[in-house]
């Protein structure tokens, strides 16, 4: 993120009563964090006690991802404190965290006219609406290139009162001070943060603050797997031991507990129910009725959900969706619709009428299948709700709940909980909107909790898509020619119509069928094709759709990875070396390929290897993300049989290693998962798979050894959330054909 250096301001210190936000021209906010006794607050990021403890605001929804662990990270690396001193605390919503870098990148969702105003992370557009709209959403691994310099200056700022403190102390000059381990350390003197926070309140940071030399990084070198850690997760201790609280954890006095059935997909409606159905249920307190939707209240939820049972609500909608249905409009818009242009190089008509390779896709619904389904606690007293709720999108869950209960939105109050796993689900707030309701209606504390099948029913799973690939090849069977044709939803403006517009599930359809440059973004291939052209068919399926780990690039690599290699093999190229051909302005991506080849003793994918490779790339702004994989799979008497993932990735700058490969190697199952299931098929309007041990997903047993190597490199960091779960998927189906396997052009794998 560019930002001049005379961006960022105080206010009035630590005992000021407006801080600054970034911006060319600051907005001022009222200060977040509210210190405790003892403590002191600097700016909005961090609190420092008495007793030495550095508070570190996160703003960012943890949902496994480790930002609880890498913002505080930062802060301590910046302000030289001690690991072992270090809290953490979510952050509550203000425009003060405002993630102007995500605003850029879905500014086509909040701007859809004017998209390019807005679409880059020094756009003084983004970042005013960001402020605005106290925009703190959790998504495309923005986190760090939004807040990093933000708590970085925070540090700074401190870490230069805390030695002004200590300078005035002995007489000497503060520049002269270090700060190290929690100390404020000169010669022989030493003070400890905690002795000297008091009077350093009095003292104001420069401006602009003095940041250290050399940004947060760890080198992978040092940082081999089981080598002891400098900076372990803070969260860890508590998932542990249990005490991590999660939503589900959530208990007020007086609080009673709430299952639902909502209707069909579509425009559902609730026809009729009979409450006395559930009498005599031990624990039922009341029913209460929504537009498309029945909640019981009980005194716990298995009471809840066996009145549920008992009453068997019945509903109507229109606008069903059915499986069958879909692939046939998926097929039809792919053959007969008109396309936008995603891309286009060199002549774009270059496949010829007798094309060299032709291959027919098809992409099922991707479900989220996170260990939490959704959940949310409300409570409504003297004209206020207070919301206890894991969410990725804070701001727009208190809209949400303002609008359903008619309250201004300083009345709803929302307390941010950690997510146990979300994959973008979290990015939707229904729940939050219908744990309110109830709580009116019942006049007492709810918590809210969607069964699996539930959340089968009413979550939005990443699009369906229908796709065909066709290559042309030169004699000597390199490539000159790929066109890419896609047909699926406007998933990203559909998305963006509800979290921004406000429009139901049914509602946001009418926007499947438009122009959606966003929900295309993975779609392009990362090789210099002479000849390229992506196209996309907008279509609309009446199947709800939403974000999901990865998004477009998921179905992209997928798509490309696979066809090369198909490709390769039919002109009898090695697939290793044919798209090294294709990499000569991807030094880094090549660079990842070739490591991962030698790593896992690449043998060339031929015909028994059981080997498959697959490698993409990502984008963040300036930011660039690489990753290669090699797969050695087959088939047994239990289906796919994952023995060994070898991943090389160049993430640019790393903060935290341990982290970092933990999402690399999280984002690899969670692709395993993709590859084998995490999906259902819908008829009437309901999904036919309700049960999480249904969806195929890995076992601890089925989880294959997976050795992961990061590149040392000086370039801007980059998120490895999503990297491991796009090429899973590509570089196991290419293992399955090289192990004997028919090619599969189906995601799931099936021989369908």
């Amino acid at each position: 993120m560019r930002v001049s250096r005379r961006g960022f301001f105080f206010g009035m210190g630590a005992g000021g009563a407006l801080i600054a936000a970034w911006a060319l021209t600051p907005r001022k906010f009222i200060p977040p964090l509210k210190p405790g006794p003892g403590e002191y607050a600097f700016d909005a990021w961090l609190k420092i006690g008495t007793d030495g403890v550095v508070s570190v605001a996160v703003p960012e929804l943890e949902m496994g991802q480790g930002i609880t662990t890498l913002i505080p990270q930062i802060v301590a690396m910046e302000l030289g404190a001690d690991w072992r001193q270090i809290a953490v605390e979510p952050a509550p919503i203000s425009g003060a965290y405002a993630n102007a870098v995500l605003a850029a990148e879905w500014a086509p969702l909040w701007l859809p006219l004017m998209p390019g105003l807005a679409d880059t992370s020094d756009s003084l557009l983004a970042r005013r609406f960001a402020e605005r709209e106290a925009f703190t959403a959790t998504a495309d691994g923005t986190a760090l290139a939004a807040h990093e310099l933000a708590a970085r200056s925070a540090a700074a700022g401190a870490r230069a009162m805390l030695a002004q403190a200590a300078a005035a102390k002995w007489g000497v000059a503060w520049e002269e001070c270090e700060a190290e381990g929690g100390m404020i350390l000169h010669d022989k003197n030493k003070a400890s943060f905690g002795e000297l926070v008091t009077a350093s309140a009095g003292y104001s940071p420069p401006s602009p603050p003095v940041l250290r030399a050399e940004a947060p990084r760890e080198r992978p070198g040092e940082f081999p797997p089981g080598a002891p850690l400098h900076f372990p997760r803070l969260d860890l201790p508590s998932k542990i031991d249990g005490s991590h609280a999660f939503a589900g954890d959530v208990r007020l006095p007086d609080m009673v507990f709430a299952a639902i059935r909502h209707g069909p997909i579509g425009d559902a409606r609730l026809a009729h129910y009979d409450p006395h159905a559930a009498q005599g249920q031990p624990g039922l307190i009341e029913v209460v009725a929504g537009k498309g939707w029945l909640a019981a209240v009980a005194t716990n939820w298995w009471a809840a959900e066996q009145a549920l049972i008992r009453i068997a609500p019945r509903f109507t909608a229109k606008g069903k969706p059915d499986s069958a249905t879909m692939a046939k409009a998926l097929m039809a818009a792919l053959q007969n619709g008109s396309a936008d242009s995603v891309t286009a190089v060199g002549n774009s008509s270059a496949v010829s009428d007798k094309p060299s390779l032709v291959a027919d896709y098809t992409i099922a619904p991707a479900l989220h299948a996170s260990v939490e389904t959704a959940t949310a606690t409300a409570r409504i007293e003297n004209g206020r709700c207070e919301l206890w709720v894991a969410s990725q999108a804070p701001q727009a869950a208190r809209q949400a709940v303002a609008a359903a209960l008619d309250l201004s939105l300083d009345d709803v109050t929302l307390y941010p909980l950690p997510a146990g796993g979300s994959f973008d689900a979290r990015l939707e707030h229904d729940h939050a909107t219908q744990a309110a309701l109830v709580a009116r209606a019942v006049k007492r504390p709810v918590q809210l909790v969607w069964s699996r099948w539930q959340e089968h029913v009413a979550g939005r799973p990443r699009t369906p898509a229908a796709a065909r690939l066709s290559a042309q090849t030169a004699n000597d069977g390199s490539l000159i020619a790929l066109k890419i044709r896609v047909a699926m939803p406007a998933t990203a403006r559909e998305f963006g119509g509800r979290l921004f517009g406000g429009r139901s599930a049914f509602d946001a359809l009418d926007l499947q069928g438009k122009s959606d440059a966003l929900a295309c973004a993975g779609l392009t291939p990362p090789y210099a094709i002479p000849n390229l052209a992506v196209e996309h068919v907008p279509v609309r399926t009446q199947l709800p759709t939403g974000r999901l780990r990865g998004n477009s690039h998921g179905i992209g690599a997928f798509l490309t990875e696979t066809f090369l290699d198909e490709l390769a093999h039919q002109v009898r190229h090695e697939p290793l070396s044919y798209r090294m051909l294709l990499l000569g302005a991807q030094p880094r991506l090549a660079a990842c390929l070739q490591r991962a080849a030698t790593l896992a003793d690449w043998g060339g994918g031929g015909g028994g290897s059981g080997q498959g490779l697959a490698c993409w790339k990502m984008t963040l702004g300036e930011a660039e993300g690489h990753i290669a994989v090699v797969a050695s799979a087959r088939r047994d008497e239990r289906g796919i049989k994952v023995d060994k993932l070898t991943v090389v990735a160049d993430i640019g700058r790393i903060v935290n290693v341990d982290i970092a490969r933990q999402q690399i190697e999280g984002g690899l199952l969670f692709g395993l998962g993709l590859a084998t299931g995490s999906s259902t098929q819908y008829a009437k309007g309901l999904p036919l798979t309700g049960r999480l041990g249904l969806l195929g997903l890995p076992l601890l047993a089925d989880c294959p050894e997976i050795v992961t190597e990061f590149i040392d490199s000086e370039a801007a960091l980059f998120d490895p959330g999503e990297l491991g779960a796009i090429v899973a998927p590509p570089a196991i189906a290419n293992a399955l054909a090289s192990a004997g396997s028919v090619r599969l052009h189906n995601l799931p794998l099936d021989q369908s």
